[in-house]
C-alpha cells in the first residue's frame, strides 16, 4: 500500500534521510551554515534550538536540504549536552508540510501541503496536537518526535514516574501500555508510538494527519 503522500509532484518535496537512535530521530546529511552535525528532528519544537558549542559564537540562519534548497531559520541557543548539535525546529518549515515515514526513515518536507488520503486528521493551536484516548478520557496530545518514551501524561499529584494506561490513538488500540508521568502541561506523544504511523503535520494549516502504517507491526 502507498503512503498518502506519495503522489507529491516532483519538484514539490526534498526527502531527507534519518537514523533513529535510542528512539530518537537524527539526520546527519543536513548542514547548517554549511556545516554538518547530529540534529534531532523536533517537529512540535517551536524555534530551532542550536547547541553553543556547536555555534562558536556565530549565530546560523540556513538549514541546507540538500545543494538546491536552503531554508531561514530564527534558532534559539543553549547547552544541549551532548545529546546533538540541534534541534530542528518548526520555524525552518514555515507553512508548508512536512512528514515522517519511520519505516523508510525519510523526513519529506512537502511544499504542497497536506495529503488527507486515508489519514486521520486533527486540527491544533498552539502546538501540534492530536486526541489520544486514556483509560477510556480523550485528551490532547503533542506530537513530540524529540521524546523516545511511548506517552508522558501530566503527574497531576502522582508520586511514581511511571504507570499502565490503556492507549487509544488514531483509532489504533495499543492495549495496556506502559507510560510515562512527569511536570507537563499537556500529554506527550512519543516516538515509540508516533513510530507505528506515518506521521504529516501542516504548518500553514495547522493540521496534524496520522496514517496508521501497516508495515509497522504494533
Amino acid at each position: 500500500m502507498s503512503p498518502p503522500w506519495s503522489h507529491e509532484p516532483v519538484g514539490e518535496e526534498v526527502n531527507v534521510a534519518f537514523v533513529v537512535k535510542n528512539n530518537l530521530l537524527y539526520v546527519s546529511s543536513l548542514t547548517i551554515d554549511g556545516r554538518p552535525g547530529r540534529f534531532l528532528i523536533g517537529l512540535s519544537q517551536p524555534r530551532t534550538v542550536i547547541d553553543n558549542r556547536f555555534a562558536q559564537g556565530h549565530k546560523p540562519s540556513t538549514l541546507q536540504l540538500n545543494q538546491r534548497q536552503s531554508l531561514h531559520m530564527t534558532p534559539l541557543f543553549t547547552d544541549l549536552h551532548g545529546v546533538a548539535d540541534a534541534i530542528i525546529g518548526a520555524d525552518v518549515w514555515g507553512d508548508h508540510a512536512v512528514t515522517i515515514d519511520y519505516r523508510a526513515g525519510l523526513l519529506t518536507f512537502q511544499r504542497e501541503g497536506i495529503h488527507p488520503d486515508l489519514m486521520r486528521l486533527f486540527h491544533y493551536g498552539d502546538e501540534p496536537m492530536v486526541n489520544v484516548v486514556v483509560d477510556g478520557r480523550t485528551i490532547p496530545a503533542v506530537v513530540d518526535t524529540t521524546s523516545p518514551d511511548t506517552l508522558v501524561l501530566p503527574r497531576l499529584g502522582a508520586t511514581g514516574a511511571r504507570r499502565e494506561a490503556h492507549v487509544e490513538v488514531a483509532g489504533t488500540d495499543f492495549g495496556v501500555v506502559d507510560v510515562g508521568l512527569a511536570d507537563v502541561s499537556a500529554a506527550r506523544l512519543g516516538n515509540r508510538l508516533l513510530s507505528r504511523f506515518l506521521v504529516t503535520i501542516d504548518y500553514g494549516k495547522h493540521e496534524v494527519g496520522l496514517w496508521r502504517d501497516p508495515r509497522m507491526p504494533l
